[in-house]
């Protein structure tokens, strides 16, 4: 992963440096038994109520496209919330010298149109019927496109660190920048750089050429529908962290003059904004005809896949908050005003429902951990034996059966890649703690799972303190919500019911197709939240609590005690 630049010293209130230059997996569950034989407490599972669809509408359908950092995901959607069909692709990062982590965005073009055209083919549907597209996607990464959306440069992931110390020249040019992008925006431009503007800069201070060319930077939803349609645009929920946008203002269309002087970025060099319920475009016709859609198709505006979460989940209207896990872990929660937390690192950003907010709070790697112990641990390849397997996850679910709560007193530190909210520290890593000789590889593993709840519970308390109200279930997404034991070892941690979303790693996909067909008038808005459905509800087992009460004092504490020495040896 990209080596965190240093941090000599810190932002009043965010713990980041002021000076000198200072981010996926996809479990599923396996078929070994059910959850009472693997050892986990009961579970109810229950019926969801579905909206009545009137007949004119009930042959409609959209396609919901899902950009993660490790993997695109596209399904097509019926106005019930059915899933007709899917596609899957793998997109590759590649680490660059100097802390750069890029993807290649002609890969990314292409392998989009190969999942769509293959999900749009096993529907066997009339091309008519599929009346809507909406892309969601990974965020905190853009690329520079020309006039046309062709990519004139790599797309810099939110893994990369090489715009840092452009973001601290700000604050070195202007004294009062703190405070004007935390009243104005709500998020600093973060001195570990791993922001849009960051990457915005890196590319104009380190490839003038590049940067003079560019008709506009896109983040990658805004580029998915850019290749779509052929328009060249953003709204304020996928231009969030170019951190331009007053969001004082959800309904403004314009970037605000002082963040942009003060960045250095021309307003010439980013996409127009337009509302988050006017469609970008229809389709272009060679576009809809590789894709074997109607040139009638729309396509509506993205948003970032933390935004998709809170929608899959349901909390945009209601006051259960949502736990996402993919690559990463992200908590999320209803949120009714603009504000920012910068001592924890949260925020409020844009609901996908227009002029609403949400909890942005971003806990650090979730569910890459376990894919990185398994690949590189487990399953890896060396000297010692080729141990790969073609399920990298199978039989995690069997493995968590044989092991009890608490994985033998071992702890899991899962700052692979730095630590986020409720501490930001990019030079902090993760590691096992309290291994013995009576330690098995399966309580490692069950560390891991265990590690990623400890943290998501040093964050919880926070974000209810954010949003001003209890939280008192979780709905789990992502990919890591397939697990059945990652669930249940959730519920106990966090000592609150866990609903695991059905078909959880296609959610996203799911979410941005009905707000689509919502926003084409086929479902109402008002039923969105009805058409969550939840596979199961995993309630905390009580007899676990003062095991995992203690473990999750020693994790907290593990951090005070270790960042010592992770800032010595990652200087």
């Amino acid at each position: 992963m990209p080596q965190a630049p240093a941090s000599p010293g810190s932002l009043p209130g965010w713990g980041s440096p002021v000076a000198g230059p200072a981010s996926g997996a996809q479990p599923r569950a396996s078929s070994a038994g059910s959850a009472r034989s693997l050892g986990l407490a009961p579970v109810s599972r229950f019926a969801v109520r579905i909206p009545s669809i009137s007949s004119a509408n009930s042959d409609r359908f959209a396609v919901g496209i899902d950009l993660g950092t490790s993997g695109l995901k596209v399904a097509l959607c019926r106005a019930d919330g059915g899933i007709v069909s899917r596609a899957t692709r793998a997109i590759e990062t590649r680490l660059v010298a100097g802390g750069g982590a890029e993807q290649d965005a002609d890969e990314i073009w292409t392998k989009t149109r190969a999942a769509v055209r293959e999900a749009v083919r096993a529907a066997e549907v009339e091309p008519a019927a599929i009346v809507a597209v909406r892309c969601v996607s990974q965020y905190s990464s853009v690329l520079p496109v020309d006039p046309k959306c062709t990519p004139i440069g790599p797309l810099i992931t939110w893994m990369d660190v090489r715009g840092a110390e452009h973001n601290m020249a700000i604050y070195a040019r202007h004294p009062e920048a703190f405070e004007t992008w935390l009243e104005v925006h709500g998020i600093i431009p973060l001195p570990s750089g791993n922001d849009s503007l960051a990457h915005m800069l890196h590319v104009k201070m380190s490839s003038p050429d590049t940067y003079d060319k560019a008709a506009a930077f896109l983040e990658p939803m805004d580029f998915l529908n850019g290749k779509l349609t052929g328009r060249l645009a953003a709204n304020v929920c996928s231009a969030f962290m170019f951190l331009l946008t007053d969001n004082r203002d959800l309904t403004s269309l314009e970037y605000h003059p002082d963040l942009l002087a003060m960045a250095g970025i021309e307003p010439t060099k980013l996409p127009e904004l337009i509302p988050l319920g006017s469609p970008v475009a229809r389709l272009l016709p060679e576009v809809s005809e590789d894709l074997g859609l109607s040139a009638d198709t729309m396509v509506y505006p993205g948003f970032n896949d933390t935004q998709a979460g809170a929608l899959a989940a349901g909390v945009v209207d209601c006051e259960h908050g949502a736990l996402d896990i993919g690559t990463t872990s992200v908590l999320i929660a209803r949120m009714d005003r603009k504000d920012t937390d910068a001592e924890n690192q949260i925020v409020s950003m844009p609901s996908p429902i227009e002029g609403r907010y949400l909890v942005m709070a971003e806990n650090g790697l979730g569910g890459k951990t376990l894919e990185h112990f398994l690949r590189n641990v487990v399953h890896t390849r060396d000297a010692l034996g080729d141990h790969r397997v073609e399920d990298l996850f199978h039989g995690v679910e069997a493995v968590m059966g044989e092991t009890n709560p608490g994985a033998g007193g071992v702890v899991f530190l899962p700052w692979l890649n730095g630590s986020f909210a409720p501490r930001d520290n990019p030079r902090m890593r993760g590691g096992f703690l309290n291994v013995s000789l009576e330690t098995q590889r399966a309580q490692l593993l069950r560390a891991v799972l265990e590690g990623v709840g400890y943290s998501v519970r040093w964050l919880f308390e926070p974000v209810e303190s954010f949003c001003g109200h209890d939280i008192d279930h979780l709905v789990f997404g992502g990919g890591a919500a397939a697990s059945d034991s990652w669930s249940q070892i959730l519920a106990d941690i966090l000592g609150r019911p866990v609903h695991q979303l059905e078909d959880a790693g296609f959610a996203n996909c799911r979410a941005a197709a009905l707000l689509a067909l919502s926003d084409a008038g086929v479902v109402s808005r008002d039923d969105l939240n009805a058409l969550v459905a939840v596979r199961a509800v995993y309630q905390p087992n009580l007899s676990n609590q003062s095991l995992y009460d203690e473990l999750f004092n020693q994790f907290v504490a593990s951090y005070e005690r270790t960042q010592p020495l992770f800032e010595a040896l990652n200087p």
